[in-house]
């Protein structure tokens, strides 16, 4: 082995989880390894400074990210101070994937017209992603067309193992993006963290956690036939949200997992945040060497993981006696097809039982019939490198798409397909096999490469489709093979949201109704009027595993990624800013935000009232959408006053906090108990007459009021969207007051300045909101809530000292900020 490293035998306890090696290392060679992990035994608690060895970004987290970056650029400027001393000292990338939409769609250039549109739309963000690239040393980025960051990352950029300054050390990779955990299924360890976090991470800060509880989760049996890693992760992430891992480490093992390959891992280990765990860990093994060499790693470099791994114990050994806090078992044999919705991941249905539960759903009048009425599929979306970094279930959705054409089905008209996978090798194989073709019949035509409907980014329904739906106010449906179907997400019109495996969700275009039984109900008849059922089009595997042996070759990956961070020609094209300070100016898109502008209030509320009064599982969806900017919206107005006609969706304005301030709580679908019977982004002013979210707010600020939010259980649910945050503290948000936080969001609230209080368990569901509400901190760790003659005694999810002090600043810039001009900034030697 080349290099030096930290040797954990003889420091590691023989037992301790992988994931926790993988921390100790990390915390032994920056110098902060606490007793708790040196000694670890289940239940051990303490505290973490986690140092990553890179940051993970996209374009819409990724350019606030280097807006703020730059605003502290100005502030350090402001101070006298050199602004070159903001540079990141720990690398970066950065992959353009949020901003294509899937405006065009089912023509063969769909892709052409959409990325010719993504450019007309965002060339101020790219020019300022190019800026960001030459000014500050260790950003690179990935241009547009590329693919999806997550499925980039396990195809290409993952290290799992690191050689730097004559070090070799675990590749730890914490990203922008809560899907980040895609990458433990090749053995990194990585986890999503705030926009904010991931600023401090770069410049050289630690990421500051407590030290988390392992689940251990023991696989067993084997998938039946029919069943797709799709079908997989549904179970698991039922069965584990049911378990309770939000902010615990999964960490796989059973005797399942040899012979499972790795894209089934990458797919469980992506939906991580849809059960709530920081991360969901798979350890190295043959199965990881093999997959590094076929996607075009280099002998030397697997050589190097596979000997690094086996001398630090993080080698899959079955043999090896592992304690876990905690234990689950999983039995691949029960799991059966499935889908999950309308409105969380883990409202999972088999597809045997799919039919009778959507029904309840669906309200009184039309049905879809020759037409679309309740229960219409109008979106069907091959989509999310949850799904599309997966050949099998790709192969599958192609195969079928053949079976369907060949006997003579297609798509229902009133269906919206598209095909948006996360890579381009998935249309090379495809290709390769002839598919293409079939999946085209049918309306799946490559709508670029991107995340697309997975992220809302899903266009306009179909023209005559849309305007059937508003004007009947019809409940209708999107399958996607994505890992996300919030309230408001997907499509604005579109109320009922589902998640399938790519086959499944061509058999739903075939079908165009939800409220069908697929293992019973024909999905449609040949032209000689017999009944074409979805078990006649259903792949055999041994089809399945013809075509990919047949298609799939490393050439394909060394292809697809021997330029990855060049572009093509309009990126080469764009104009990039001059200066080590950016130029603001009048852009719609960018300016400087006000974060180093205000100052930190810490301590007690008194006569505070509730902005907005909330139920359980709000997403960060709800909090800060990330679709299309509706024109008679507070956010769409603003633009439009400022005549912008191409509104744009609010993920590409993320980095205007004029917009996205007038976005908080802007989710179409949000229900706010302070506006009963009222669905939308609307709540009481001081004078408490209904109006929008953002009216209201500054209202009370007018009035020297402060706010606050409260709401039910698993408060932040979703992405880790720092605009979550972000938002409801330029509204004026002091305090949220909820019955448990999601792990990013409570510590994005606390990176804005925003103090998360916690009810203790059964409280809080009667403080309605209504009353004015006045919060008292204590000395012990807690805060008393005083509301309408009841008294509320509530956690203050302060969890580490490091949290302690960026509230007391009034947040993570701040902070970093006054350790950058304080004192001379400790350039990282050899560490990673």
């Amino acid at each position: 082995m080349n290099g030096k490293f930290t040797p954990l035998r003889g420091i590691a306890p023989d037992h301790l989880p992988r994931t926790l090696r993988i921390l100790l290392e990390n915390a032994l060679r920056n110098g902060t390894a606490s007793a708790a992990l040196r000694t670890w035994e289940p239940g051990a608690a303490g505290d973490l400074e986690v140092h990553p060895s890179r940051v993970f970004l996209h374009d819409t987290n990724g350019v606030p990210v280097l807006v703020d970056l730059a605003a502290m650029r100005d502030a350090m400027a402001a101070q006298g101070k050199d602004p070159a001393l903001v540079d990141p000292l720990v690398p970066a990338e950065l992959v353009v994937d949020h901003s294509v939409i899937a405006d065009a769609f089912g023509r063969p250039d769909a892709m052409r017209l959409n990325v010719a549109l993504e450019y007309e739309r965002n060339a101020e963000r790219f020019r300022f992603l190019r800026w960001g690239q030459r000014t500050f040393r260790q950003v690179k980025v990935v241009p547009p067309g590329a693919g999806i960051m997550h499925q980039i990352n396990l195809e290409h950029l993952a290290r799992v193992v690191e050689e730097r300054d004559g070090w070799v050390f675990p590749d730890l990779c914490l990203g922008t993006d809560s899907h980040t955990t895609m990458v433990n299924g090749l053995g990194v360890l990585g986890w999503g963290i705030g926009g904010i976090e991931a600023e401090a991470a770069m410049l050289g800060q630690s990421v500051s956690m407590v030290l988390p509880r392992v689940v251990g989760v023991r696989l067993t049996g084997a998938l039946p036939v029919g069943t797709t890693a799709t079908d997989l992760v549904l179970t698991i992430t039922e069965t584990l949200r049911a378990h309770g891992v939000v902010g615990k480490l999964v960490e796989f093992g059973g005797p399942a997992l040899a012979d499972m390959p790795v894209p089934d891992r990458a797919t469980i280990a992506n939906m991580s945040p849809e059960f709530g765990s920081t991360a969901a860990y798979f350890p190295i093994d043959q199965r990881t060497l093999d997959y590094l060499l076929f996607t075009g790693r280099s002998p030397q470099k697997v050589a190097l993981v596979e000997s690094y791994a086996r001398e630090q114990g993080l080698w899959h050994d079955p043999s090896a006696n592992l304690r876990y806090d905690e234990y689950a078992d999983i039995d691949l044999g029960a799991v059966v097809p499935s889908i999950a919705g309308p409105r969380r991941p883990q409202q999972r249905a088999s597809l045997a039982d799919a039919r009778s539960a959507v029904e309840p759903e669906l309200p009184q009048g039309p049905r879809t019939g020759a037409v679309p009425g309740h229960g219409a599929v109008v979106v069907a979306a091959i989509t999310s490198c949850t799904n599309t970094s997966n050949p099998a279930v790709m192969v599958a959705a192609g195969l079928l798409a053949r079976n369907a054409v060949e006997r003579g089905l297609t798509s229902k008209p009133w269906v919206k397909t598209t095909l948006s996978p996360g890579s381009r090798v998935v249309v090379d194989y495809l290709g390769d096999a002839g598919l293409t073709p079939y999946l085209e019949k049918l309306g799946f035509h490559l709508a670029g490469f991107g995340c697309m409907t997975c992220i809302g980014a899903s266009g306009a329904l179909i023209d005559s489709v849309g305007a059937a739906v508003r004007a009947q106010d019809l409940t209708v449906a999107a399958v996607l093979s994505g890992n996300r179907n919030f309230e408001g997400r997907i499509q604005p019109d579109v109320r009922l949201n589902y998640l399938a495996s790519p086959p499944l969700v061509v058999a739903y275009a075939l079908a165009g109704r939800m409220d069908i039984d697929l293992l019973t109900e024909p999905l449609g008849t040949t032209d000689s009027g017999e009944p074409v059922h979805l078990a006649d089009l259903w792949p055999d595997p041994a089809d399945i595993d013809a075509v990919m042996t047949e298609t799939l070759r490393p050439e394909l990956f060394s292809s697809a990624y021997s330029d990855v961070f060049a572009g093509d020609e309009r990126w080469q094209r764009l104009d990039v800013p001059e200066g080590e300070i950016f130029a603001w100016g009048d852009s719609t898109y960018l300016q400087r935000p006000p974060y180093f502008d205000q100052q930190a209030a810490p301590g007690d509320l008194i006569g505070a009232r509730a902005l907005v009064r909330l139920g359980d599982s709000v997403t960060t969806d709800h909090i800060s959408p990330a679709g299309a900017i509706p024109a008679d919206s507070v956010a769409g107005r603003y633009l439009r006053d400022r005549g912008v006609t191409q509104l744009n969706t609010y993920a590409s304005r993320r980095g205007n906090h004029h917009v996205m301030v007038r976005g908080a709580f802007g989710n179409v679908r949000l229900r706010n108990r302070l506006a009963q019977g009222v669905e939308g982004p609307v709540t009481p002013g001081p004078d408490g007459v209904l109006a929008p979210i953002f009216d209201a707010a500054e209202a009370y600020r007018a009035a020297g009021v402060p706010v606050v939010v409260v709401a039910g259980k698993e408060y932040g649910t979703g992405s880790s969207r720092d605009w979550a945050a972000k938002g409801p503290a330029l509204l004026g948000v002091r305090a949220v007051l909820a019955q448990s936080f999601e792990r990013i969001h409570r510590s994005n609230l606390v990176g804005l300045g925003i103090l998360p209080l916690e009810f203790l368990p059964g409280e809080g569901d009667d403080l309605t909101g209504e009353e004015p509400i006045d919060i008292r901190l204590g000395d012990d760790g807690f805060a008393t809530a005083y509301s309408a003659g009841k008294k509320y005694r509530l956690q203050v999810r302060l969890d580490t000292p490091r949290e302690t002090e960026y509230y007391r600043h009034g947040g993570v810039l701040p902070f970093v900020l006054h350790r950058l001009t304080a004192e001379p900034l400790n350039r990282q030697e050899g560490n990673g």
